[in-house]
């Protein structure tokens, strides 16, 4: 399925954040879309590639954080990891397809509490660290993020091979990344829609070297069988981003 970029309609809101989003880890899972429906913000679909429903989790690092035009004051570099799904919101000029963030988990908690209170994301404060060796045009690279929830730390690492290439048109990898919208569900029901913008990232082949996560403390029972094992790993370069202030819709 493809995934161009819906062009708005209305004049874009304000930017909020400002960022970089750099070497993301992105672990991919197909999951019934039952389990999915209870969380699909009202106005969007779930939707799908290949006829099959995703949620997949990332880790990356911010870096420069701004929040209107202001850098936060030690709050500008830091690692975030999160459990998302796939939405469209059907819109007269072309779909807006975006992610809905089951879980946020950040190192630091006036991230956290900003992000609650602007978009009621559902964001967590836990302890992280991250390690990340550059990828080159001649080796392999390694990009791993932790967690640490009660006593134990969970993680991720990838190991990449090669050079970041470009996004294939219709590749399971573009379907992954190419989505420019934010949902979330507020308090009364409603739902509040985001832009975010940058431009197309370039990819690194990856394989799993560790995927360790205690999935019923952090997310829930439901999503213990569907989080076992990724069906495909990938690192994303990453680059500057800027999320637009939210509306309701």
């Amino acid at each position: 399925m493809s995934t161009a970029i819906a062009i708005p309609t209305t004049a874009p809101t304000r930017v909020f954040l400002t960022a970089g989003w750099h070497h993301l880890a992105m672990l991919n899972f197909p999951i019934d879309s039952d389990i999915l429906r209870p969380h699909v913000p009202a106005g969007t679909e779930l939707d799908f590639w290949q006829g099959r429903t995703y949620v997949s989790v990332v880790g990356f690092q911010f870096a420069n954080t701004s929040v209107l035009g202001i850098p936060l004051l030690f709050h500008r570099h830091f690692e975030e990891v999160n459990l998302r799904f796939y939405v469209v919101r059907p819109m007269p000029d072309g779909p807006r397809r975006g992610v809905v963030f089951l879980r946020e988990i950040a190192p630091k908690l006036l991230i956290s509490l900003a992000a609650r209170w602007f978009y009621n994301e559902n964001y967590v404060t836990m302890p992280m660290r991250q390690r990340v060796e550059i990828p080159t045009d001649r080796g392999d690279g390694l990009v791993e993020y932790e967690w640490k929830h009660g006593k134990r730390w969970n993680g991720l690492t990838l190991s990449t091979h090669g050079p970041a290439q470009p996004l294939r048109p219709g590749s399971e990898e573009e379907f992954i990344a190419e989505h420019y919208w934010g949902y979330t569900k507020q308090k009364d029901g409603s739902t509040m829609e985001y832009q975010v913008e940058h431009p197309s990232w370039r990819i690194h082949e990856a394989s799993l070297v560790r995927y360790d996560c205690d999935v019923e403390a952090i997310y829930g029972k439901d999503f213990v069988a569907p989080l076992r094992e990724p069906t495909s790993v990938f690192v994303a370069d990453g680059s500057p981003v800027r999320v637009r202030r939210g509306l309701a819709v």
